[in-house]
């Protein structure tokens, strides 16, 4: 059975749109598999640090070489890093804060891009020295945007710099294989955007179905 990875980022709670996405798949899963193996991680209502000196030194040393404090400010760096190693299904959720993703996510992300444990560097190969080592990963990507448009092709496109980066990201760590959900307007109000949810919702689960029948 597959390992998955819930990751949630909004900093609301009941009136996220995003978090919803991640029960309804967690739902469905556990409708599908008696014992699932499922793994929590919140970053909308925790404190993810920000990397500092210490974390920088340390994370271009070799381990051997690390001081005690400097192990120390890699703990949280090397969870996060091992929670994603382990799963083979990661579901991440995110609200689009102006414009991008929330902070919690970003300071989560910067955490867990370090060369020589998710990504490896070569400078000899100048147009695209990075080669993931997050292998054999299907990353869900549960988005949720308070305006229209955003989609390539829409009116809003360039301003949307929540899923390309997202994705870019997560294509440096190896993971190619991404499924993007996303829940469109929200600022309109839920008689405009009653129906878009319940097909966002609809579309996850058939989504779902797909990559059980795949396996």
């Amino acid at each position: 059975m597959k390992k998955v990875l819930v990751i949630n980022a909004s900093a609301r709670g009941l009136r996220s749109q995003s978090r919803k996405l991640t029960e309804i798949f967690v739902e469905h899963w556990k409708s599908i598999y008696t014992h699932p193996q499922i793994t929590y991680r919140e970053l909308g209502s925790t404190e993810v640090p920000h990397v500092n000196e210490d974390w920088i030194a340390a994370a271009f040393k070799p381990e051997e070489s690390r001081s005690e404090t400097e192990k120390q400010s890699l703990k949280l760096s090397d969870t996060y890093i091992a929670e994603l190693q382990d799963a083979d299904i990661i579901v991440l959720a995110s609200p689009m804060y102006n414009w991008s993703i929330p902070s919690a996510l970003k300071a989560y992300i910067d955490q867990i891009v370090r060369v020589n444990k998710t990504f490896l560097f070569d400078a000899s190969k100048m147009e695209y020295p990075y080669s993931g080592l997050l292998k054999n990963k299907v990353l869900y990507l549960l988005l949720s945007r308070g305006d229209q448009g955003y989609e390539k092709g829409g009116y809003n496109e360039h301003m949307n710099f929540q899923d390309p980066y997202l994705k870019t990201v997560f294509n440096v760590m190896g993971i190619n294989q991404i499924r993007t959900i996303s829940i469109n307007g929200i600022s309109y109000g839920p008689k405009k955007t009653q129906k878009p949810i319940e097909l966002s919702h609809q579309e996850l689960i058939e989504m779902i179905d797909l990559e059980v029948a795949q396996q």
